[in-house]
């Protein structure tokens, strides 16, 4: 199978997609089943779907080149959204289907692009990855021609086309192909759907693809044109090397449905050398593929204490059908269609930083029906469980009601919804690797935070209060005792020294005052050697000479007394650029009473 760190960064994809990797069956055989007599078959494919549920969405589209893009006009039945400068969207309480949500991706220059998912309950996750429009060739309508792409996939036309309102057309026709290949890590989020088709008899199956090909064709005035009625086309679509031992002589030929958000059978194609060869009556995506019966299965993944896993890897492979996979969601959740009648090898995997070695495995089904199941995945000395907390306010102090937030751990990205203001992230880590940054997006006004780096304080990091603010550089924020957070972002110097008059090691020095509100804020810090990063303690003037550490005292009425603060230093950047530190703990004030404290310094260095 494959290894998790060939899989994207962007931890957004959910819901089981299935990939090829094993052998190949004939629709036709038996052992498919594809015209089972007993099979009970609906009047219409979209009583498979079940009655309609509301359920949330959180989703990412990215380009090719795993960029984010704004601006991309996203739809789930009557419910619309736009993506940020993130590429992320938010739509709540979107109206789907039991067994089957379809979300929409459109923007100017790009091909459709759409995702199927079997929504869960919690927030549904998706990434889709959007292909530029590029134009690989063009013909002449009224004359014969071929388009051929550099990988050699083709269509051939015979020079008839007609308007999406059925008119003839007439003139030059610009031809934008684009061969998917399963041999590709991108493939699941480039196809448009998931691999779901209706079959010839309307009956449901599950896909195993050998390849897929997206053809639109635009007119002079970049009108969406097709085949006329009664034309058709030639496609070549290449087999990737590794897959040609077992692909078999004929293939099925599915087209997807845009409308519907699910593939339909029609036709065939036959093996010519290594390019499937099938003729087609009209454009979408076509694909080469082996059908099987399926089921949906939701697997919910907890630890020993019952307690849900989110964010978890959770592959499910087939012997004869390959491999699916999917990332489990807030409560522990992801759902799919696996093969029915067959016994299924489960495996839960942390990420790609903490090694390949599936955390649990255990053999699974096999299914004849919709199921549900739970796993328990046994504890792990090298991975341990984190949950990050906070509160997300706009510049006003006010709760963020509409939001996310972007918390990215070594080489992964994890996008969670703001509810009320609140918000909290479950992931695993690995034991070597403490820290961690956010950012925080307000969807509705538009405004987000800087990114912010952090340490891990397991098992529960609360990184307090951030705000989003376009307009604000730096800051400092600090709550003491759960009140009301104190922030900072105006007369701010920070100054880091090598060696200064009053102290021959390295320190920093961060001073800062708030004109309008009074408060003031002071923190001196005696660094360790070169890089300097890393978790300190309280210092006491009155300490041991060489002492390292951190102390904020001077504005806060807090006392060395019973001061048990925790000072992690995440960033220390050249001049302009930024010096992060975030601190929690207990303190004693000169009075001798108890105090909390948790804050952030988010600052430019001055020198």
């Amino acid at each position: 199978m494959k290894r998790i760190k060939n899989f994207p960064n962007l931890i957004l994809i959910l819901l089981l997609s299935l990939i090829v990797v094993t052998a190949c069956q004939n629709d036709d055989d038996s052992s498919v089943n594809n015209n089972n007599p007993q099979e009970n078959i609906p009047d219409t494919f979209s009583e498979y779907f079940g009655n309609e549920i509301s359920r949330d969405f959180l989703g990412t589209v990215i380009d090719k080149n795993h960029n984010p893009i704004e601006g991309a006009t996203i739809t789930i039945g009557s419910e619309t959204a736009t993506t940020d400068s993130n590429g992320v969207f938010m739509i709540n309480g979107a109206t789907v289907k039991q067994r089957f949500g379809y979300i929409k991706a459109e923007k100017a220059g790009y091909i459709h692009a759409s995702r199927s998912v079997v929504p869960s309950n919690g927030t549904n996750k998706v990434t889709i990855m959007m292909l530029e429009a590029t134009v690989v060739g063009s013909v002449t309508s009224g004359s014969s021609g071929t388009v051929t792409a550099t990988d050699g996939s083709s269509v051939s036309f015979d020079g008839n086309f007609i308007k999406e309102d059925g008119s003839t057309y007439d003139g030059s026709v610009d031809v934008i192909l684009h061969h998917l290949d399963p041999a590709d890590d991108d493939m699941p989020m480039q196809m448009p759907g998931m691999l779901y088709a209706e079959n010839e008899n309307g009956a449901e199956r599950m896909l195993q693809t050998l390849g897929m090909l997206a053809v639109e064709l635009r007119g002079s005035g970049g009108e969406d044109l097709n085949l006329a009625e009664g034309s058709t086309s030639e496609i070549k679509v290449p087999v990737d090397a590794s897959l040609m031992s077992i692909a078999p002589n004929t293939i099925p030929l599915w087209y997807f449905d845009e409308a519907n958000g699910y593939w339909k059978e029609e036709g065939q194609a036959t093996l010519q050398g290594n390019m499937y060869v099938g003729t087609v009556s009209h454009f979408s995506f076509w694909n080469c593929d082996i059908p099987t019966e399926a089921i949906t299965l939701c697997v919910t993944a907890t630890n020993e204490d019952n307690v849900p896993l989110a964010n978890m890897y959770v592959s499910i492979t087939s012997a004869t059908f390959g491999t699916t996979y999917g990332h489990t969601n807030e409560n522990g959740e992801v759902c799919g269609y696996v093969p029915s009648n067959e016994s299924l090898e489960l495996n839960v995997y942390s990420y790609d930083v903490c090694g390949d070695n599936p955390l649990h495995t255990e053999t699974v089904g096999p299914f004849t029906v919709d199921s549900n199941i739970t796993v328990i995945v046994p504890d792990n000395p090298d991975i341990i469980e984190e949950t990050v907390v906070g509160t997300f306010n706009t510049c006003d102090g006010n709760a963020v009601t509409d939001g996310y937030v972007k918390l990215s751990y070594g080489y992964q990205t994890f996008i969670d919804t703001v509810t009320n203001g609140e918000f909290e992230i479950n992931l695993l880590r690995c034991s070597d690797n403490n820290t961690f940054t956010i950012e925080a997006s307000d969807y509705v006004n538009l405004q987000v935070t800087d990114s912010i780096s952090y340490t891990f304080a397991t098992p529960i990091t609360n990184i307090g209060t951030i705000s989003a603010c376009n307009a604000v550089t730096e800051f400092i924020e600090y709550t003491i005792d759960d009140g009301e957070s104190t922030f900072i972002f105006e007369n701010i110097s920070a100054n880091f020294y090598t060696d200064s008059p009053n102290y021959p090691d390295p320190t920093l020095d961060i001073f800062a005052s708030s004109n309008d509100q009074g408060n003031c804020y002071y923190m001196y810090g005696a660094l360790n050697d070169p890089d300097y990063l890393g978790t300190y303690d309280s210092y006491s003037f009155n300490g041991t000479v060489g002492d390292t550490g951190f102390i904020i005292g001077e504005c806060l009425n807090m006392s060395d007394e019973n001061n048990n603060i925790t000072y992690n230093l995440t960033a220390l950047g050249n001049v302009g650029e930024y010096i992060d530190i975030n601190f929690s703990g207990s303190y004693e004030d000169y009075q001798g009473n108890a105090h909390t404290i948790n804050g952030v310094v988010h600052v430019l260095r001055d020198n």
